[in-house]
């Protein structure tokens, strides 16, 4: 059976609005103006560590300050649910392809315990057969172990077949390249660079297209 491996932040929820929040709350507490929503977006994607980097980095914030700022970040990240919007499409997509038995997982930059906070706030875990996050592993993504370990995890579940990995990013095609695997881009999400820089199987603009792409890349598969 199909086994997918679907990032999260970007790809199947808009968290920015949660994370521009704590970043903001922090920085105001230390002293320094605010950093804005785009910034946000764009520091988004390797891990809280370096959006922590680029957060000092926007705001001329000592490295020195870096692992006590960071253990802040993440204290608060939790609790960072409440702005999270799923994208369009996304429930009745994924509930299609549960219906036709496709093995599901998340491999996520996002720390395990935020990914599972936020996906349990907004009802999506129970959709899903296993959880991967930025420290679930001593390396995270752009390295392919997560992602591998996703699949491994849907295999040993007794789901064998096709991969595919969905994605949004810059981080999410390199993944895939480096595991060798098919990958599905999502436009809407954080991604920095002009589509045609990110090497991909096939792209979509709305979850309502996907069940199908999907159906197009076992095809091509086969």
């Amino acid at each position: 059976m199909t086994r997918i491996v679907f990032d999260l932040d970007g790809t199947l929820i808009d968290s920015a609005p949660d994370i521009n929040g704590i970043a903001n709350a922090l920085l105001a507490e230390e002293g320094f103006e605010p950093i804005t929503l785009a910034q946000t977006r764009s520091f988004i994607g390797n891990g809280s560590r370096v959006f922590v980097q680029r957060m000092r980095d926007a705001r001329a914030i000592p490295e020195s300050e870096h692992e006590r700022l960071h253990e802040s970040f993440v204290a608060r990240y939790d609790t960072a649910v409440h702005l999270t919007e799923i994208y369009p499409g996304v429930v009745a997509a994924l509930t299609a392809l549960r219906a036709q038995g496709f093995a599901l997982g998340i491999c996520t930059n996002k720390p395990i315990r935020a990914c599972h906070a936020v996906m349990d706030h907004l009802e999506l875990s129970q959709y899903f057969s296993t959880f991967w996050g930025g420290d679930s592993l001593p390396v995270h993504k752009p390295d392919p172990a997560p992602l591998h370990a996703a699949f491994d995890a849907l295999g040993q579940a007794g789901h064998e077949g096709p991969c595919l990995y969905v994605g949004d990013s810059e981080t999410d095609a390199q993944t895939a390249q480096r595991a060798g695997l098919p990958f599905l881009l999502y436009t809407e999400g954080y991604r920095k660079s002009p589509l045609s820089a990110l090497p991909h199987a096939a792209a979509f603009t709305h979850y309502a297209d996907f069940p199908a792409l999907v159906s197009a890349q076992l095809e091509a598969l086969a």
